[in-house]
């Protein structure tokens, strides 16, 4: 069982226009005013391109068995187009980055795409919109096949595709930030499923045999419980909900088509809004063959929601949102430490995991992506509520496993506190605090980190009163990280005054001299 980390490249790497890289969507949307919390960028983030080597430091520290971390595709084609231009110093940072990190026994999983469409893609051709990207995307991967794939054994094609469907082509709150009513996301979706499926067979086709490595996708999604458990309606919206996040993605890859409930929704909804054809794209049966059974599953999972059916009036825009007619509900019990909409329901990913196992054949599972975050209204380093959020959800997996579902690791989601795509930086993920407002970025672990190193350490729980010294520990340790990050901030105060206030004093100090010497010397001329 491998227990590892995760980040992605916007959200950490920083150095958006540095060594060749080129711009992606990201930088494209984030440096539009009103589009982030605050108007916040990742130009710099956690500073990462220039800090891999701390980073390694602290994987070393929690004796993570992999890491899973993204290539940005700007960064290694800056047009995105490989007959274009390659430059070669962002393959330079890859190339140390995993050198760096099997040095240190440290397995890297490389995710193709979290997000980060080269800018001038979008542009051109419309991004996930257009059939030529499947090209586009299968030329870059060959590069990272043949660049990297002698040490790289595990490769995730799309990070959390559902997002960029939905958010950047159906409600527009994501890059490329595009409304495109009802029939954006479904589109995006279907080029970035056949993108899927064609970079599998590329390297099932040329690569496999020599480099022995095996490639999947990461999908994320929540589980969906019906508030009325006797209710056949409920419980068919809370299918619904499961088909229209997970199906939509896991259905094509491992029974060859869309979930038949997706077909009918949408496709009475499209007939309803006068439309001759459904918004959902239709496959042809070549397609079909040639998607099922293209890879491993990642499984990202943060919350669950109650469900319950809800009729959306047909004279509403076309979304996405209501085309599966159901409303989502909570538990107010539901312990919510950060986000509205991050809940800690533990019990929901044991039913995901086992939901996966009987609808899909129980592939090959690796949890991608698992964790909470806080909103930041002061530094919270002593994170109780992410102790308890991961011993939760990790005694769900090992009650999977007892299940018989075939889970083969999990990644704790993030590293690092990082840019938190829209909120900026006010929400954070990471078992590490960054201090944003030092220039030096320095990284403080939190609780968790000491926690979740003993997680690792003991391949799971021992007695609980173990677990419950571990728990004890991590608060002491926490407790003296507080009082250096208390120092460090002084002495960071201290040094922005020395740097910035007393130049400027200075400054001014002689400015004023000069107009009293010019004063003094006009009067006595």
């Amino acid at each position: 069982f491998l227990w590892g980390i995760g980040s992605s490249a916007y959200q950490t790497e920083g150095a958006w226009d540095k060594d060749g890289k080129g711009p992606s969507i990201w930088d494209a949307f984030t440096h539009k005013k009103g589009k982030v919390f605050r108007n916040e960028t990742g130009d710099s983030a956690c500073d990462g391109y220039y800090k891999v080597k701390d980073d390694i430091e602290l994987l070393k520290k929690l004796k993570v068995n992999h890491y899973l971390f993204s290539i940005s595709w700007p960064r290694i084609m800056p047009t995105g187009i490989k007959t274009e231009q390659v430059n070669e110093k962002g393959i330079q940072f890859y190339n140390d980055t995993i050198k760096s990190l099997l040095e240190n026994n440290i397995i890297p999983i490389v995710s193709l795409y979290h997000w980060d469409l080269p800018q001038v893609l979008q542009e051109k051709y419309g991004g996930w919109q257009n059939i030529s990207m499947i090209d586009f995307f299968n030329d870059y991967a060959n590069l990272c096949f043949e660049k990297f794939g002698d040490r790289v054994k595990h490769w995730i094609t799309f990070s959390d595709p559902w997002a960029v469907a939905v958010k950047g082509y159906d409600t527009g709150e994501h890059a490329p930030g595009l409304k495109l009513g009802g029939c954006g996301a479904y589109k995006a979706a279907h080029h970035m499923i056949k993108t899927h499926a064609k970079v599998w067979h590329s390297y099932n086709d040329t690569w496999r045999s020599e480099q022995q490595g095996m490639v999947g996708i990461s999908l994320t999604s929540g589980w969906g419980e019906p508030i009325d458990p006797h209710s056949q309606t409920d419980r068919d919206a809370a299918e619904r909900y499961i088909q229209f996040h997970l199906g939509w993605f896991a259905n094509p890859i491992y029974k060859g088509d869309y979930p038949e409930v997706m077909k009918n929704y949408v496709g009475r909804k499209s007939a309803q809004q006068g439309l001759g054809t459904s918004r959902l794209p239709t496959f042809s049966v070549q397609e079909k063959t040639c998607i099922k059974g293209t890879g491993f599953l990642g499984i990202g999972h943060f919350t669950t929601h109650y469900v319950l059916q809800k009729s959306f009036p047909v004279l509403q825009v076309p979304s996405y949102h209501t085309d599966y007619d159901l409303a989502e509900l909570v538990d107010p019990k539901w312990p919510a430490p950060g986000p509205e909409w991050l809940y800690s329901v533990p019990w929901g990913f044991r039913r995901l995991l086992n939901f996966i196992k009987t609808q899909y054949g129980n592939p090959l599972i690796y949890v991608t992506e698992n964790g909470v975050s806080e909103k930041v209204q002061c530094t919270q380093l002593c994170d109780e509520w992410r102790i308890e959020y991961l011993k939760g959800y990790i005694n769900e997996i090992l009650k999977a496993l007892n299940d018989g579902v075939n889970v083969k690791g999990y990644t704790a989601w993030s590293l690092l506190d990082k840019f938190e795509w829209n909120k900026g930086f006010s929400e954070r993920f990471g078992l590490y605090h960054i201090d944003f407002k030092n220039k030096n970025k320095p990284r403080y672990p939190k609780a968790s980190a000491d926690y979740y190193k003993k997680i690792i350490s003991a391949n799971g729980f021992p007695s609980s009163r173990e677990v419950d010294n571990w728990h004890g520990e991590a608060m002491d340790t926490c407790s003296a990280t507080h009082q250096r990050l208390a120092t460090d901030s002084l002495i960071a105060h201290m040094e922005m005054v020395t740097e910035i206030v007393l130049p400027t004093v200075f400054t001014f100090c002689i400015l004023i001299s000069i107009v009293l010497l010019i004063l003094y010397l006009r009067n006595h001329s």
